[in-house]
């Protein structure tokens, strides 16, 4: 039997007979709607174990993505059963973006070209703000690591044992996948973590973005001022979304490339 499972203005998820049917609104881009079958396909290609696409099509003026479905519940759903293992799936997240990252399709999106692209969409930053991003972000060392670009305990899939330990994890919404600098899909994702958890949680020693941030750098050797120097440029780029609630903190990293 049919079950949604999600739902928007823009699009709806039904489960059925062990496939997930994304359907779209009827006015939703058409191109949107095939790039994110072409991206979900081209991370498959690069091997990383996600929910496999398994068909694109129209009925009655609306396009639909079906995948396999995933069991499971989302990381936000476990963190906030299990407040107190908290730091311990916040490592998990870490460990397994670290093992995606090490992934690449050449046939991705450069996460350069599409930063450039949307620092120079936003109006209201000011030219000189504009200039010492995009200096910076010319600075920043090439890379082709798979970075998911919305990697949140949303977009995360767990199954977890008897003790709520995860026993297996997955992403899911690779629509803005592309291939770059590891460090700025970490620093994307620690953006995330502060607008949903904010600068504190109980029984962590600080938020758990920062946890997420330290995790990160232990993991992979990498020093966290490194990371950090991408957060201006990757708060700029998400301020073109527009989300309510987020100008505050957003503009806050974009501001801070004038100090650094």
């Amino acid at each position: 039997m049919k079950k949604c499972i999600s739902q928007n203005e823009l699009k709806s998820v039904y489960v059925e007979d062990g496939t997930a049917k994304k359907i779209f609104a009827a006015d939703y881009n058409k191109s949107d709607v095939l790039y994110e079958a072409l991206n979900t396909a081209r991370v498959e290609d690069a091997g990383v174990d996600i929910p496999k696409l398994l068909a694109v099509s129209v009925e009655n003026g609306q396009w639909s993505i079906t995948s396999e479905y995933i069991d499971g519940i989302t990381l936000t759903e476990l963190i906030s059963k299990h407040p107190e293992k908290a730091a311990v799936y916040i490592r998990k997240m870490a460990e397994y973006q670290v093992e995606f990252q090490k992934k690449t399709n050449p046939l991705l999106l450069k996460l350069k070209d599409k930063l450039v692209r949307q620092i120079n969409d936003l109006k209201e930053l000011d030219s000189s703000i504009k200039y010492e991003l995009l200096t910076r972000l010319n600075t920043m060392p090439k890379h082709t690591k798979l970075c998911h670009g919305d990697y949140c305990p949303d977009n995360i899939i767990v199954h977890t044992d008897d003790d709520a330990n995860i026993t297996d994890i997955t992403a899911v919404d690779w629509v803005h996948a592309t291939q770059g600098n590891a460090s700025a899909d970490i620093a994307n994702t620690y953006l995330m973590l502060k607008l949903q958890y904010g600068d504190s949680f109980e029984g962590i020693d600080g938020s758990i973005a920062d946890l997420y941030m330290s995790d990160f750098c232990e993991i992979t050797g990498t020093n966290q001022t490194y990371v950090t120097g991408w957060l201006p440029i990757v708060a700029a780029a998400r301020m073109t979304k527009n989300k309510a609630g987020e100008k505050e903190l957003l503009e806050h990293w974009v501001n801070i490339v004038d100090f650094q």
